[in-house]
């Protein structure tokens, strides 16, 4: 995909989110681009609660093999809050709706961190890899139903 094309992806993905929770009763606003570290602001109509969303997009076709795996900062590994979460977005091309995945972003830092401090290990000739920026974040076949369409877990509800 070229720049622009993932740029949009993104926005894409963020508006997507929004509209979710817009269509299930809640008060979502999709932030400015500029704004660091937060793409979605959601809360209840009443305002009793609001909580602050990431959103990471990924489509089918930016991937050869299917899997669903979003691209992470180092930032990632140490971000997290009890009012902070991830919509992990995998957006297709077929016009069905879009697949969410919603975690804890204490969950997505653990996992981060963990799975990088593994990759880190295994590098070849029994060097471990060079650190570096960019991680991971891939949702299993077994762990599917922890996290597909768990709007819940936001506690709007």
């Amino acid at each position: 995909m070229s720049e622009l094309t993932r740029s949009l992806n993104s926005i894409a993905g963020a508006y997507f989110v929004a509209g979710e929770l817009s269509q299930r009763g809640h008060i979502a606003t999709v932030t400015v681009r500029n704004t660091r570290g937060i793409d979605v602001l959601a809360s209840k109509l009443d305002g009793s609660k609001s909580v602050s969303i990431l959103v990471r997009t990924s489509s089918v076709k930016e991937r050869e093999n299917y899997t669903r795996s979003w691209s992470m900062g180092k930032r990632d590994e140490n971000v997290f809050s009890d009012y902070l979460f991830y919509v992990f977005v995998d957006i297709k091309y077929n016009n069905e709706k879009p697949d969410y995945y919603v975690v804890k972003s204490k969950i997505v830092a653990e996992y981060v961190k963990a799975i990088h401090h593994e990759y880190l290990k295994s590098g070849g000739d029994g060097k471990p890899h060079p650190e570096g920026e960019m991680r991971a974040f891939v949702i299993e076949d077994s762990d599917v139903e922890k996290f597909l369409s768990r709007w819940d877990t936001l506690g709007l509800d």
